[in-house]
């Protein structure tokens, strides 16, 4: 069988990796790829978001299979572009990836279809959103109704951080154009629950949840993720069937009563408020970074969930080891803001842990820092706090002048409860 993955980043990585250990693949590619998969997968050079060419390389190279990665390329619709000529892909529609493309259509099935989430207010201008940030209550939740790389979200505390806010989205357009909802501030834990989805059946995955502060104890800017574990511990079983229950197969089913039949992955980005389980966001493909750390626990052939959900052939298993495991991203000085690439990495033959590359480019057989998160390293433990040990223990043996991290990944699910890790 030939496999071809869409994408570049340390999630498209992690997919490669599930996806070369089937028996059933014999040639695997990856486009346009990283150069820490080159070894598992033939880089295609073609990017992400050239839809045209993609389906052009698949009908040519006779492709079985298709997986998509990125959300850009299921916005752009790749998929409805495969389909039309009959290429088998793994991945919702156009129509359907409106989950996590539109916050405002998200919002308006959830709400249809009473899906616990925040309440929230739809606004295309700066004047209209302003008059109600004067009056709001604070912290509020802003959210620019589009695709932002995972940055998209900003947390108003005051009126002047929320006028901030609007600003760049509506006058700036540091988003490109788009409207926004503006929503209540939830308090609580959150998590991430994705699950395969095909044929208006729900099959989930284990949990996992990221760590988005750049820094330590959870200060700084938003990223699009510093670290992951999987499980999460204080989500107790009862709240994992309401989770699945009330807001994932529901969901499916909404969208399927609107006559869009859902493929792919959902992304339960989910929190757990004093009033039970609600949800942030949706996302309609793997999320980054919990991928990393999620399918390296996955014991079932990945292949065969693929091709069932592809084909509505659903005679496969969705089985997962009980090991734990923890990974940290070592990303470029400076981000999420302006930084600079092209910096030597060392070490990294002689990590003994899963290394994904994010951002790097390799010149004569040495790698480079080519991105703003550059590394997503993990490690496996029968318990947290070992997975946690080792991850740390393998970073170390990775040297670079401008990459920093965060020590304090999965703090919230050790046994031992600390607020830093020294390395």
């Amino acid at each position: 069988m030939k496999v071809l993955v869409v994408g570049k980043g340390g999630r498209e990585h992690a997919i490669v990796k599930a996806i070369s250990l089937s028996k059933q693949v014999d040639k695997l590619y990856c486009a346009p790829g990283n150069p820490g998969m080159s070894n598992i997968a033939t880089l295609v050079p073609i990017q992400e978001t050239d839809i045209t060419n993609l389906v052009e390389f698949a009908k040519r190279e006779k492709i079985d299979l298709t997986v998509v990665g990125p959300e850009a390329s299921l916005a752009l619709g790749i998929v409805d572009a495969f389909k039309k000529e009959n290429l088998n892909i793994f991945g919702p529609t156009k129509e359907a990836t409106q989950i996590e493309s539109s916050k405002e259509f998200a919002k308006k099935i959830m709400k249809k279809y009473h899906i616990p989430t925040a309440n929230y207010e739809s606004f295309n201008s700066f004047d209209n959103a302003d008059q109600y940030l004067k009056k709001a209550k604070y912290p509020i939740v802003i959210k620019f109704d589009g695709l932002a790389a995972g940055k998209g979200v900003i947390i108003a505390n005051n009126y002047e951080e929320a006028n901030k806010a609007i600003e760049d989205i509506f006058i700036n357009k540091v988003f490109g154009d788009g409207n926004i909802i503006i929503e209540e501030f939830l308090e609580g834990p959150e998590f991430s629950l994705m699950a395969f989805v095909g044929n208006n059946k729900v099959y989930p995955m284990v949990l996992a949840q990221d760590h988005k502060r750049a820094y330590d104890h959870d200060l700084g800017p938003n990223t699009g993720g510093m670290g992951a574990y999987s499980p999460v511990d204080f989500i107790t079983d009862e709240d994992i069937n309401y989770a699945i229950e009330k807001i994932m197969k529901p969901t499916i089913n909404g969208l399927w009563q609107e006559g869009i039949h859902y493929e792919g992955v959902l992304y339960g980005g989910l929190m757990k408020t004093k009033d039970g389980i609600k949800v942030i966001e949706f996302n309609a493909r793997f999320g980054d970074p919990e991928t990393e750390v999620v399918l390296p626990r996955l014991t079932s052939d990945i292949v065969s969930i693929f091709m069932g959900i592809s084909s509505n052939n659903h005679n496969f298993d969705v089985k997962w080891a009980n090991e734990k495991t923890v990974g940290v991203v070592l990303a470029s000085k400076g981000y999420p803001g302006k930084y600079q690439s092209g910096f030597l990495i060392e070490g990294l033959d002689k990590v003994d842990a899963l290394v994904y590359h994010m951002g790097t480019k390799l010149i004569n057989n040495n790698y480079y820092t080519n991105g703003g998160r550059v590394l997503f390293v993990v490690a496996k433990g029968k318990t947290i706090d070992k997975a946690l040990e080792k991850v740390y223990q393998e970073i170390n043996k990775i040297h670079c002048d401008n990459l920093y991290y965060r020590t304090d990944i999965a703090y919230q699910a050790l046994s031992t409860k600390r607020g830093e890790k020294n390395d």
